[in-house]
């Protein structure tokens, strides 16, 4: 196997303003495009990278005039998809934004891409519209989306909107609302489950949430949107943003989302294939929020795609 070397020499680097604020963690996932995370944690950890001449943990937040030594970093190359299939991928992504200007960028993001090339996969969201819009000198996601999840994903095109729009997230203003159809018939009176998450890491990378006592306080509001034979179509919004939330506790509640390969129910989902489902449904539908710049509520929705319409079609012609 071959090695790219992403960062030849090392590089000093003194941290703007606009830099300031964010996690080395994250400024280095910037700074060295490529390079897995589970790589960017090594060399902070042993010391390699430094600021202001001395050591630093991951969670470190960088301040303006700080100096970065960033070392020489090789990583082994992996089997990267052809040139022309990426192009693709770029091109459909400049069709799915909803909304831009000078602080933002809001984009219906399909099931399947990652939100960024991280974990061994070579293209995300971030990096395709980065390709893009190679003037823009940032461009930060503001939350995530799990990868098979489709919908409605910020991304940030000046540090000050990204540091609004955190702030936003942390004092629970932003309303998120996800489509999600889940097996059975779920209950009116559940409006809302509070069950605390425990995020667990396998040697493999893999993560899996279970609810648990010593998991951290979650909350998801939940109203029905269509009921059909063996399914319901409900809203689901997120209070807190934990891991895989929506999907940990529908299926809590007793009635997992469609085709979710980790906390699904094997039979609904035979049963959802053969109507020509063949994605985990769950769509972020819509969000809103205080625009970082104006100060004006945004309300932006998000449709779903052409083939989850013709499942809920399908759906509704077997009552």
């Amino acid at each position: 196997m071959t090695e790219q070397i992403i960062n030849a020499a090392v590089k000093m680097l003194e941290i703007s303003e606009d830099e300031a604020g964010q996690r080395i963690d994250n400024y280095l996932l910037a700074k060295l495009k490529g390079v897995p995370k589970s790589l960017i944690y090594r060399i902070v950890r042993k010391g390699e990278v430094r600021v202001n001449k001395g050591r630093i943990k991951p969670e470190y937040k960088l301040q303006c005039g700080d100096v970065v030594r960033v070392p020489p970093v090789r990583v082994s190359e992996k089997t990267q998809a052809p040139v022309s299939s990426k192009l693709n991928k770029v091109a459909s992504l400049e069709q799915q934004i909803i909304f831009e200007d000078d602080c933002l960028l809001v984009i219906n993001k399909p099931s399947g891409i990652a939100v960024h090339g991280g974990s061994g996969l070579s293209f995300g969201v971030i990096e395709g519209l980065r390709a893009l819009r190679p003037e823009a000198r940032f461009l930060e996601l503001v939350h995530r989306l799990d990868r098979d999840t489709s919908g409605i994903l910020l991304v940030a095109k000046k540090r000050s909107a990204l540091r609004h729009l955190h702030e936003q997230l942390r004092i629970k203003t932003v309303q998120k609302d996800y489509l999600a159809l889940v097996r059975g018939q779920w209950q009116s009176h559940v409006k809302v489950v509070q069950a605390p998450l425990l995020k667990n890491e396998l040697a493999s990378g893999e993560r899996i949430v279970k609810v648990s006592p010593e998991g951290k306080p979650s909350e998801t509001r939940f109203s029905i949107e269509e009921r059909y034979p063996t399914a319901t179509l409900v809203k689901a919004s997120p209070v807190t943003g934990r891991t895989h939330q929506i999907r940990v506790h529908t299926l809590h509640a007793g009635h997992p989302i469609a085709l979710d390969d980790k906390y699904g129910d094997k039979d609904f989902d035979a049963e959802m294939r053969a109507l020509g489902l063949n994605r985990l449904f769950l769509h972020a539908a819509s969000i809103r929020f205080e625009h970082p710049k104006t100060g004006e509520t945004l309300r932006l929705n998000a449709p779903l795609d052409e083939k989850m319409k013709a499942i809920l079609k399908k759906l509704r012609e077997t009552k």
